[in-house]
């Protein structure tokens, strides 16, 4: 049950930081692998990596979000769409709370307190610690890497049984670490740290699964921290349909009040 405007304000940007992907009945679930005597150069890994990256045009289905920050928890579990690099879609129970994020527009109302957000990509930049773009954030949620590997240099070494990739010319600002999949070439981890800024972005996934013969996320964790807040977000795909055809019915209701976040 929801108890205050607040918690309702954190699952309308908890649904906008994190909404995503997928499950099905006969799902198969495809456990992390072991380097074993498997050695790639970095090179060979990342075009590994993009090779392996999911080809589809829509999604939908169920997904189950667990949220706490401290001191409040809740779950809920809502219905998502996405078209891929166009929109990402999601819909509380009764449609109480819906989402609609584009890549030059972030939206979200709740009819609980008629209030509704609706502006671009600098809130969840600042919540996350990093500047996020509609491409990051469908990244994020697909298990792809949240930057572009052919862009920079890294380094590659072993680290628990999985590729860890670190860039080889230093940021001031943030330091990255990506962890990469020796079987799959999946994201199996990623982190932004922030030191100055005590700012860190801690993503895992737990495992994927096998749905229409594409790998896609099961869980996803996701660990936010900015100076002495914290909030956590686990996230369970269920239900998820590949290429059907679908609509977006978003309209923010008249009389709603407008949202601002600081």
């Amino acid at each position: 049950m929801i108890k205050t405007p607040q918690i309702i304000n954190k699952l309308g940007m908890t649904l906008v930081v994190a909404i995503f992907l997928v499950s099905c009945k006969s799902k198969k679930i495809i456990a992390g692998g072991n380097l074993g005597d498997i050695k790639l150069n970095t090179k060979t890994l990342v075009k590994n990596h993009y090779a392996n990256a999911l080809d589809f045009k829509t999604l939908r289905g169920r997904l189950k979000i667990d949220f706490s920050d401290g001191s409040d928890s809740q779950a809920y579990t809502v219905s998502f769409r996405m078209e891929k690099d166009k929109a990402i879609w999601i819909s509380a129970t009764l449609g109480i709370v819906k989402a609609y994020i584009t890549p030059t527009r972030v939206s979200f109302y709740n009819s609980l307190q008629s209030e509704y957000f609706d502006g671009d990509f600098s809130y969840i930049s600042n919540l996350l610690g990093t500047e996020l773009d509609f491409e990051k954030l469908q990244n994020l949620l697909l298990g792809q890497a949240l930057f572009d590997l052919r862009k920079d240099k890294y380094t590659t070494q072993e680290f628990n049984g999985q590729y860890q990739l670190e860039p080889k010319k230093a940021n001031e600002l943030f330091k990255t670490l990506l962890q990469i999949e020796p079987l799959n070439y999946k994201v199996a981890g990623l982190q932004l740290t922030q030191p100055l800024k005590d700012r860190i972005l801690d993503v895992h996934y737990k495992n994927y699964q096998e749905v229409d013969k594409k790998l896609v996320p099961n869980i996803i964790d996701i660990y936010v921290k900015d100076k002495n807040k914290e909030n956590n977000i686990a996230l369970t795909f269920k239900n998820i349909e590949i290429n059907k055809n679908f609509n977006f019915p978003y309209k923010i209701p008249n009389g709603f009040s407008k949202i601002t976040l600081e």
